[in-house]
């Protein structure tokens, strides 16, 4: 049987080159070895790695924490190769540096599968800590260290405990960890525990923690529920201060819970019984009540008219008179208010308010008190293009149309004689309570207007009426007069005195004087309109029908002498 032969030395270099490369080429240089303790000398063991020399590497390399290194000869140990050959003829080892590439190796493994690493804050620096990752050293963000800020770190010092690799770069040496990651994690997963033994509509006790302008959070044991102010109570809550304070410890009910995003929703008024059942029993339409005003905005007022049941006054219910105003300038927080129910829906929890129908409708106590002809003052509030409008009692106001102004003059004319804030007489015309309107007349109220038997005299008038008027009085837009002796009393404009322009002139008459005239309309107050001419065109069309046509020759004169001859026979 053939011997083997003893490898030669050349084949052992061989054999170190084809695992390491050649060592004259630095192939050992930056790399982790193996290597035996040879000996010990004073602080440094000497470790032989298979280079030319050995190497010596300072025994505190070796120690972990505090205490002395237990190393002895004959030991293996892992060692990084800085240089093969320094000045000395000796190779540069190092522990340190094995470990952290050790270290790093590992922590590259676990950065990728995501894995949490176990290290030491041991350190301060500028913005962070210090971490050591069984030799690797990481960086840890002071915003990191825990889910609240911490103000003392120095019970986590020196303390092993798990990290999250955050982000990591070899070829820079970088390495950022995180402990909060760790502890939102770890909370993650004790909030799933603890929402899997809770369920809606569950009732639990809880320690409110905080309190907001929207809510309160409340402690179910480790984990949080948010108790919303518009669940605190049926009634209007403005600040869940009003209700609940911090440390207080409340039975709540579990109204919703989302699993995706761990929130739980609680309310306290759901342990409560419903003001709002049989609501509409309770408060039929038309039923007259009494509130406090709980709330103003700019479309109206929210009226509590019990505990936790709040009716809506709309700013179109609040006044009779104040149209367009601001409900602010009408009742006021906390005030106590007379309201009517308007509408009940139980199912949307709404109740609409009336603030007016509680106080009576002005127009109707005005027309109550102020019949067809009652005379009434009044400050003129405004004047408009057709019209003024009076001030008069309950805060109502009435208008007096232009043409109900003064007599013998235009209406333009008429509303220039009256300013704003004068004090005026009048008589109502009309009221019409549906329409809140109120018709006036102040030229009914001047000499020679129709009293209560005028307007009777005045019904039995129809136009085409011919009658004899007397001149009650010449103006200079023409003549105020009065049919028969105690007949109605109206007025022939100046352009209906006459069919020629020189006979409309209102000085060829005189107060007193009787003459004949046509009605040819009635006003807005019921007060006839005569015309002189009018009468006149009619007289001369019923003298060409009886004695012949203007075209037969005779002239109009004959026409009109045989007419007047004919009535004197």
């Amino acid at each position: 049987m053939a011997t083997a032969p003893n490898p030669t030395r050349d084949d052992f270099a061989a054999m170190l080159d084809e695992q390491f490369g050649n060592a004259d080429d630095g192939g050992f240089e930056g790399r982790v070895v193996k290597g035996t303790v040879t000996a010990i000398e004073n602080d440094k063991a000497v470790i032989d790695v298979g280079l030319k020399s050995e190497g010596r590497v300072p025994l505190k390399e070796f120690v972990r924490g505090e205490g002395d290194s237990d190393l002895k000869v004959g030991d293996e140990v892992e060692v990084y190769v800085d240089r093969v050959e320094n000045s000395d003829g000796e190779a540069m080892l190092s522990r340190d540096r094995a470990r952290r590439e050790a270290a790093w190796d590992k922590l590259e493994s676990e950065f990728g599968e995501e894995k949490r690493v176990e290290g030491r804050i041991f350190g301060r620096v500028k913005g962070g800590f210090t971490v050591d990752l069984d030799g690797a050293v990481a960086f840890l963000p002071g915003s990191q260290v825990d889910i609240r800020p911490v103000r003392d770190v120095t019970p986590l010092m020196d303390m092993p405990q798990p990290f999250q690799i955050l982000k990591m770069d070899r070829r820079r040496g970088n390495i950022v960890v995180s402990r909060r990651a760790v502890l939102e994690e770890t909370r993650a997963e004790q909030r799933s525990e603890l929402i899997n033994d809770l369920a809606e509509n569950q009732v639990i006790e809880g320690v409110v923690k905080n309190i907001t302008d929207y809510g309160a959070f409340v402690d179910l044991g480790g984990i949080d529920g948010l108790l919303h102010v518009t669940d605190m109570s049926y009634k209007r809550v403005n600040h869940p201060s009003e209700v609940i304070n911090i440390g207080d410890t409340v039975k709540v009910q579990i109204i919703r819970i989302n699993a995706e995003t761990q929130r739980i929703s609680l309310g306290m008024k759901q342990l409560e019984s419903d003001p709002w059942d049989g609501v509409a029993a309770k408060y039929p339409v038309g039923a007259k009540l009494s509130g406090t005003v709980t709330n103003i905005t700019e479309y109206g007022a929210f009226v509590e008219i019990e505990a936790g049941i709040e009716g809506l006054v709309h700013v179109s219910e609040m006044s009779w008179t104040k149209k367009n105003v601001h409900p602010g300038k009408i009742v006021s927080t906390s005030q106590e208010v007379d309201v009517l129910v308007l509408e009940v829906d139980s199912e949307k929890r709404r109740i609409s308010l009336g603030l007016k129908q509680a106080m009576g409708n002005p127009w109707e106590e005005f027309a109550d008190k102020h019949p067809v002809g009652t005379v009434v003052d009044g400050e003129v509030k405004n004047a408009t293009e057709f019209g003024l409008f009076i001030g008069l009692d309950g805060d109502v106001d009435g208008m007096v149309h232009m043409s109900d102004i003064a007599w013998g003059i235009s209406g333009e004319d008429a509303l220039a004689l009256h300013r704003k804030g004068e004090e005026v007489q009048a008589v109502v015309l009309d009221v019409d309570t549906d329409k809140e309107r109120i018709s006036l007349g102040m030229k009914q109220l001047e000499k020679g207007a129709p009293s209560a038997e005028g307007a009777t005299a005045a019904g039995s008038l129809k136009r085409g009426d011919v009658v004899t008027v007397t001149v009650l009085e010449v103006r200079d837009g023409g003549l105020e007069v009065q049919a028969g002796d105690d007949g109605a009393t109206g007025f022939v404009k100046r352009s209906d005195l006459g069919r020629d322009r020189d006979e409309q002139r209102p000085d060829r008459f005189q107060t007193g004087q009787k003459i004949d005239a046509m009605v040819t309309g009635f006003d807005r107050s019921k007060k006839p309109n005569f015309s002189i001419k009018a009468h006149q065109i009619s007289e001369e069309k019923e003298a060409v029908a009886k004695f012949g046509s203007s075209d037969s020759g005779a002239s109009l004169g004959d026409i009109l002498g045989a007419a007047l001859k004919k009535n004197e026979e």
